[in-house]
């Protein structure tokens, strides 16, 4: 389905939004009659003019001005407080949509699987929880409130009229209907204008951010001019397309302005002769200018405001679609029931995890794949092994991983861990089990201690230290001043990708997982930390479930199990001794590295 796809009806998604407004329809209904008497405040004005120029002026007399002035500086101030009451509940309404639609839309997404963030970008997703929530908080609001005042005016005028004289009232009726025409002729051009611009200036962002997170890379291709010419391009084409747009704009801000004058011209022309035939007083023809003057800016408001709820209706989708997302691993009712979700853990119900996990028959493939990643495939892992996973880049290494944290469910097949079937127990359960270290590792922002602490977040500093000692990481706290109240930075920019990811271990071993997972752990970190490091890992794996993705075939000769990935595909498995003497994929790696160590070296 395509996200721009605009729909005709202008409150074709509403509907969609019903269960985040119902709990606020008090302060919706409120702040619908408040703009409603507002608005008919607003159309009371002329009349007031009108009641002054035939009294006060026509009849040249001070009677009853007390009363007269009273009741207008009272008008006054009731709308004025309506007006800020009115505003106020606006206001709550739009930043307690924002809330509710960003939080259900934050707080789905801890509940997706990975294929989810496989499928979407973080641009498209962040769009979607910040940009789109936001805009459709403002129009449940601030425009749906204009569309209340707006249309309550005219309403309210248009009855005015032709209750006070409809000979007048007729001739600005009939010139409406062709007012209103050339505002939606115009709206329409607008909305494509601005629609174009949208696009360009999300592409000139997009330039303007890879022209910042890719600096160095740039410097070191050297395609600066290329860069700048892509930039100068855009923006160019976003300066002639704005260009167009204002010229448009003026000329429909020109139209309206003439429009309102022919009005003004027809009701001066038409009432000023009635009004020297003396079929009409002066101060009736007072009110026709001023509502001639004013109820073109409300149509024009209206046909802005529907306009914004078509160009809406591909945000409210994209959000609602989010939030309909179902996740491609999922735990079961009753499983929800026995151990509580992610966000209401039933720990009283955990059982203790051991460590044995036995694929069982499984076959699986990628949900937006087509091929099998694995056919019939079985593996017995008792507690405390250590398994390896070797291939190349690009092999499929991940896959066992992956069904080992649940991060996909089997396509066939079952996945075993203490001999009951996975899907029986809560994915929380499984995960709070785990320890994961990432080839690439990310720290959140704040300090050293606070990104430790999402291992444990009951973690002393003493556990702190002694999780850092075990890895070899102490090190990283001696160049800081602040040792572990340190702020790593965004994304831990003031550590080098080997310190970021000897904390991401610690991280890990902090929690004391009962299985462990390293993916490459050590492909970022030197030679001589490696030592010391794999010698931390030796003593951290021992008594636990491990499983050992490795680019470097060193590191793992001594694993229990070693398997062998090419092509997506399982081809081998087996101990270090075994797979060398068969002379086969894993024997041409190993030798191939061997012989790499040995010429650089050299």
């Amino acid at each position: 389905m395509n996200d721009e796809k605009q729909v005709s009806l202008p409150f074709f998604g509403i509907p969609r939004l019903f269960p985040y407004l119902k709990q606020y329809r008090v302060k919706i209904i409120c702040m619908i009659l408040l703009g409603a008497v507002s608005s008919a405040m607003d159309a009371c004005y002329p009349l007031f003019n009108r009641y002054a120029l035939n009294h006060f002026i026509g009849e040249m007399t001070l009677n009853g001005i007390e009363i007269f002035a009273a009741l207008y500086v009272s008008l006054l101030l009731v709308q004025g407080v309506i007006n800020y009451v009115s505003s106020v509940e606006c206001g709550k309404v739009e930043m307690s949509v924002d809330r509710d639609l960003r939080n259900d839309a934050f707080d789905h997404l801890q509940t997706l699987s990975f294929s989810y963030f496989n499928r979407n970008s973080v641009g498209y997703i962040h769009s979607r929880v910040m940009s789109d929530t936001g805009l459709i908080g403002e129009v449940i609001s601030w425009r749906m409130m204009n569309l209340v005042w707006n249309g309550s005016y005219v309403i309210g005028v248009l009855v005015v009229m032709l209750i006070i004289d409809w000979r007048l009232a007729c001739l600005i009726y009939l010139l409406v209907p062709i007012a209103v025409g050339l505002m939606m002729h115009f709206q329409k051009k607008l909305l494509e204008y601005n629609r174009k611009i949208r696009e360009i200036n999300s592409r000139i962002t997009g330039n303007y951010n890879e022209g910042i997170t890719g600096a160095k890379t740039i410097k070191i291709l050297g395609v600066e001019e290329k860069m700048i010419r892509d930039f100068k391009g855009e923006t160019a084409h976003m300066r002639r397309m704005s260009i167009r747009e204002a010229h448009f704009s003026a000329f429909f801000i020109s139209s309206v302005t003439m429009m309102s004058a022919l009005v003004l011209s027809l009701v001066l022309w038409q009432g000023g002769r009635l009004t020297l035939e003396g079929l009409m007083q002066i101060g009736t023809l007072s009110v026709f200018m001023s509502y001639a003057l004013e109820m073109l800016d409300p149509i024009q408001s209206i046909i802005e405001t529907l306009s914004g709820f078509i160009s809406i209706q591909a945000n409210i989708e994209r959000v609602t679609r989010l939030l309909a997302e179902e996740s491609d691993v999922a735990d079961r009712p009753d499983v929800i029931e026995k151990y509580g979700d992610s966000f209401h853990p039933r720990k009283e119900n955990w059982e203790e995890l051991v460590g044995d996990i036995e694929f069982r028959d499984v076959s699986f493939k990628y949900p937006d794949g087509d091929e099998y990643v694995l056919r019939h495939f079985d593996l017995k892992v008792p507690h405390g092994t250590n398994v390896a996973i070797v291939g190349e880049t690009g092999a499929g290494k991940s896959t066992l991983v992956n069904l080992v944290c649940r991060f996909y469910e089997p396509t066939e097949g079952q996945l075993l861990i203490d001999g009951r079937d996975a899907r029986e127990r809560s994915q929380l359960w499984l995960h709070s089990n785990i320890g994961y270290v990432l080839q690439s590792p990310h720290l959140f922002s704040g300090t050293i201690r606070e990104n430790l602490r999402y291992g444990k977040p009951d973690a002393t500093d003493e556990e702190i230290m002694r999780a850092l000692r075990i890895v070899s990481a102490e090190f990283v706290l001696d160049r800081m001043e602040k040792g572990l109240d340190t702020d790593v930075g965004e994304g831990g920019s003031i550590l080098s990708t080997g310190e970021k990811q000897l904390l991401s271990f610690a991280r890990a071993i902090l929690a004391d997982p009962r299985i462990l997972v390293l993916d490459e752990a050590t492909s970022s970190i030197d030679t001589v930390t490696e030592k010391a490091i794999q010698n931390a890992i030796d003593a951290v794996i021992r008594g636990r479930t491990s499983f050992v993705i490795a680019h470097r075939l060193s590191t793992i000769v001594d694993a229990d199990v070693i398997l062998v990935v090419r092509g997506g595909k399982i081809i081998g498995r087996g101990t270090h001794r075994e797979l060398m003497r068969e002379r086969g994929y894993y024997y041409e790696l190993y030798t191939r590295q061997y012989e790499e160590l040995l010429w650089g070296e050299g």
